[in-house]
């Protein structure tokens, strides 16, 4: 049935469902050469051998890498962006990690003794905290050791129900724990937070044991335990600084913020207080690499990178050059310089020479372009506008995105659930495909008519333009002349907003960005992580397009609470025909991650799931440690 016909057939636009995701399995494609060790490679293990860093400061190990934009923030409950995260992971513990080598990704303790104990079939979970476990130093503690305990972690996830800090992270619990949302009503209510409630359903036994009732079965729940969402703070720290938490990170891992120069320099110190734990992980027996790292770390104390420095360099030349220039110790590599670092997809004989490394993998997501859908012209439900978004979606074209301006780099995403992931249908294809033609005529039928400069109106008369909202940025650039080309091609004006990183993500989660390109990594892997993205519970959290649809809604609420499985693949798929009846966004590219990293960073594996490595890492200075 081509679309058009679809487009009729499905309740005057459609009512059907969609789909998405489960436990990451298979996610990393390829930590470095999955195949036996290349000529090529081989050629280069000697620089590997004696390469040293150049940079020691002070007799220090300093770790530097780039960001791709500026950062927002560090308080665990407020973090906003997937740059933030990572520094919030380096300073804080959420009570479950991952593995460092093993595939598929799997849950571990972090600052417990074991993991959770679930009990009454996926109720409940008992959560017994390692002692020992103490917050970095700070005034607020004054010369005491402050250690982690029970408290904390009842205040820490109650953090997310304080509306004056704007939580985005409240659907990773909300209606999972019992008392928790009576919890916040009755705050409501009363005008007021009572930080010193009591929750049933977080029953602090002890000092250092907790127990966990959810108002439902939970098969997932650790992977919400293990969230840099659910970091644990001191209510200390957070009531010194009640409107700056962003600005001052406290807690319990490897790191502390040493120093913060907003969008220019973050750097992170090894924290004085930082519990230890010996680097002890078993190859995975699917990356041969994995063999090596062990041979590099085995048995030595974590966290031996003194300190970590960020630069956010968003010109993709700018912060290449500083790679090549040896200011960087790896990176991951620009589209653009793709064809110059990778040709024919191994590295260049002169990066090779140098004993540099090149990591591949899939990444655990995708890119979408969303259309608000508060907006008078770009949203809602009405058959017309339904049809506007879905003819801009065919307008656009991916596969000229990913050979142009990707340089080959990514791959077509078609499903809400990206490849890699448990819960990915591997050979569905989208009603919504590249069809100018198909577009136009779908324009037609709806009443956008062009006027006299070749651009349509809407039905009513009014201007119809497609807003974009970007950063000034080299790649950016070349996206607004795609999108140009692309709504040229079906009478639609193109308008360029330019704004800094920052400021789009605050007003996005206030639904005032009319159209924005986004993306979503996985950062627990569960199907819910991306199904969610378009519930309407989750709007100015996760629903960037403040998407309400009711019947996507329902199916959203039946799988959440299913394992991974055919009858919650049947679920999605259902969701996924309520997505495309909607077209609430475009969908993208899912990127291929290629990663060169200087011979000198020892221990270093991109992980699919967590954000910083930087305890399990070293660093060569040729001094020993």
């Amino acid at each position: 049935m081509d679309l058009l016909t679809t487009f009729r057939t499905q309740g005057g636009l459609g009512r059907c469902g969609a789909a998405i995701l489960c436990a990451l399995s298979v996610l990393v494609v390829g930590c470095g050469d999955r195949s036996p060790k290349s000529a090529q490679q081989s050629a280069s293990d000697a620089a590997v051998s004696s390469a040293v860093s150049p940079v020691q400061a002070d007799g220090k190990k300093v770790l530097r890498i780039p960001f791709v934009v500026a950062e927002t923030g560090f308080d665990p409950a407020n973090v906003h962006d997937l740059y933030s995260s990572i520094v919030v992971e380096g300073i804080f513990d959420s009570l479950l990690t991952y593995d460092y080598l093993a595939e598929p990704a799997k849950v571990v303790p972090k600052i417990t003794t074991e993991m959770p104990l679930a009990e009454d079939g996926g109720k409940v979970y008992t959560v017994k905290l390692r002692k020992g476990i103490y917050f970095s130093p700070h005034p607020v503690f004054g010369d005491k050791k402050r250690e982690l305990v029970a408290r904390d972690v009842t205040y820490s996830i109650m953090r997310h129900y304080d509306d004056s800090i704007k939580p985005v992270w409240r659907f990773l619990i909300e209606g999972k724990i019992v008392g928790l949302d009576d919890w916040y009503a009755a705050n409501k209510k009363a005008g007021k937070i009572d930080w010193d409630a009591k929750i049933p359903g977080i029953e602090e036994i002890d000092s250092h044991t907790i127990r966990f009732r959810l108002t439902k079965p939970d098969v997932n729940f650790n992977y919400v335990l293990a969230h840099p969402a659910m970091s644990i703070v001191a209510r200390e720290v957070i009531e010194k600084y009640p409107n700056d938490a962003q600005a001052n990170p406290v807690g319990t891992s490897a790191y502390y913020l040493k120093e913060w120069v907003r969008g220019q320099k973050i750097a992170l110190e090894k924290n004085p207080n930082f519990r230890g734990g010996t680097w002890d992980f078993k190859p995975s027996g699917k990356d041969p690499y994995d063999e090596i790292l062990v041979k590099q770390m085995q048995g030595k104390p974590l966290a031996q990178i003194d300190r970590v420095e960020i630069y956010p360099i968003e010109e993709e030349q700018s912060r290449w050059l500083a790679f090549k220039d040896k200011q960087l110790d790896l990176i991951n590599i620009p589209g653009n310089f793709s064809t110059q670092a990778i040709p024919g997809g191994n590295l260049a004989p002169e990066l090779l020479a140098q004993g540099i490394r090149l990591q591949k993998m899939v990444d655990p997501e995708y890119t979408y372009t969303y259309f608000q859908w508060n907006d008078p012209i770009w949203g809602g439900s009405e058959p017309h506008k339904v049809a506007l978004r879905r003819a801009a979606a065919m307008a656009i074209n991916r596969d000229e995105e990913i050979n142009v301006i990707r340089k080959g780099q990514a791959i077509k995403a078609e499903f809400i659930v990206p490849k890699g992931v448990a819960g990915h249908k591997e050979d569905f294809k989208s009603n919504i495909e590249y069809n100018p033609a198909l577009a136009n005529a779908l324009l037609d039928k709806f009443g956008y008519k062009k006027d006299t400069d070749g651009y349509r109106r809407t039905p009513d008369g009014k201007p119809l333009i497609f807003r974009y909202n970007s950063t000034p940025t080299a790649l950016e650039r070349e996206f607004d002349e795609l999108y140009k080309k692309n709504m040229d091609a079906i009478g639609i004006r193109f308008e360029s907003e330019k704004e800094k990183f920052s400021d789009a993500i605050k007003r996005e989660k206030r639904c005032q960005v009319k159209i924005r390109g986004a993306a979503w990594i996985a950062d627990y892997p569960d199907g819910d992580n991306f199904t969610q993205l378009l519930y309407s519970r989750n709007i100015g959290e996760s629903n960037n397009a403040c998407y309400k649809s009711e019947a996507y809604d329902k199916l959203y609420e039946q799988s959440r609470v299913l394992p991974d499985g055919p009858e919650r693949d049947k679920i999605y798929l259902e969701m996924q025909k309520q997505f495309e009846a909607d077209t609430p966004w475009a969908m993208g590219v899912t990127r291929l991650r290629n990663q060169a990293i200087y011979p000198w960073v020892l221990g270093y594996k991109k992980h699919p799931v967590l954000l910083a490595e930087w305890m399990y890492m070293d660093i060569n200075t040729g001094k020993g440690k």
